[in-house]
């Protein structure tokens, strides 16, 4: 039976009462990468934060203070599983984990204190996919080929990790599999009193990496209490517009959409390829906005430059 209660406030129709759209921030590693990070690794951000958790403690505090009024943090690529493999043990992985909200968490603080006339942003736990941990490309397609509990034991100790670290809510982001987002959504039931975004990689403007149709994924989680938002990332704005529209027809959530640059990623070579959309962000997210969209911000090749006009045009 779907969760039908949610102890805590809804902090994102909170903010949606007071403003428009709800900002949320741009991609981490481009910034990282600036700053001289070198991301090349399985553990992809998470590597930074071993290396250089300063610098990911930086990029928050530019996104808020470009306006955002959301981070998400770098724990994305971070699970037990994969630090382990680096030889951490699992209190070590556990409290690294933990160390991503803090860094944003205090990053939004400190920027907060500067301003208190803005709402006070918010603080997402990134839940990346399975897929991301294997880091062969099998994030793109969602097709993993195994059984639920796999993926239980697989995302649990991260949530759980992720909940005590105290993050305002989770954001179960570029999901390419209906089963996996299923798993997530049961798994969030375990921690009645959390909250969670899901967000969804896509084939097209019509379906998810899978193949399955957005009529159905909306329709499963409608009556999740608990998933307080639904959308896509890490898709081009033309399909992710489309997508969004095909979420308002058929849920009563509100709409989350982050969009890459419009660049092309070649998940063998690990590069960027093409020119990035050629229309601004701000004006893009007016498509995005019309079509539904409440809660916008950028994913891949974003920057804070990005945020920054959304938050002009928004807020």
């Amino acid at each position: 039976m779907p969760n039908q209660t949610n102890q805590k406030p809804n902090l994102i129709e909170a903010i949606l009462r007071k403003q428009s759209v709800l900002v949320l921030d741009g991609a981490l590693a481009t910034e990282l990468e600036s700053y001289g990070c070198d991301l090349n690794d399985p553990l992809w951000s998470a590597q930074v934060l071993i290396e250089k958790p300063e610098a990911i403690k930086r990029v928050h505090a530019e996104y808020f203070r470009a306006g955002a009024d959301c981070a998400i943090t770098a724990s994305y690529q971070a699970t037990i599983k994969g630090f382990a493999e680096r030889g951490l043990s699992e209190r070590e992985s556990v409290e690294l984990i933990q160390k991503t909200v803090t860094l944003a968490k205090e990053a939004r603080d400190e920027v907060w204190q500067e301003d208190q006339t803005r709402v006070k942003p918010l603080v997402a736990a990134s839940v990346g996919p399975y897929g991301a941990y294997l880091a062969d490309g099998s994030e793109y397609g969602g097709n993993y080929g195994v059984t639920e509990e796999t993926l239980l034991t697989f995302h649990r100790p991260r949530v759980e990790a992720l909940v005590e670290a105290g993050a305002d809510l989770l954001a179960f982001e570029t999901i390419p599999s209906f089963q996996e987002a299923k798993v997530l959504a049961s798994l969030l039931e375990e921690f009645p009193d959390t909250s969670a975004w899901l967000s969804f990689s896509l084939k097209d403007g019509g379906a998810i990496s899978d193949g399955t149709g957005l009529p159905e994924v909306a329709d499963e989680f409608e009556f999740q209490s608990q998933i307080v938002a639904i959308g896509v990332n890490c898709a081009p704005v033309d399909a992710a517009t489309e997508a969004v529209k095909l979420f308002s027809k058929n849920t009563l959530k509100p709409i989350i959409v982050y969009p890459n640059s419009g660049e092309t990623y070649d998940p063998k070579t690990k590069t960027w390829h093409g020119e990035g959309d050629c229309e601004s962000f701000d004006t893009q997210s007016e498509a995005l906005y019309k079509a539904g969209a409440r809660l916008i911000g950028g994913c891949c090749r974003t920057t804070p430059e990005y945020i920054k006009a959304l938050a002009h045009k928004w807020k």
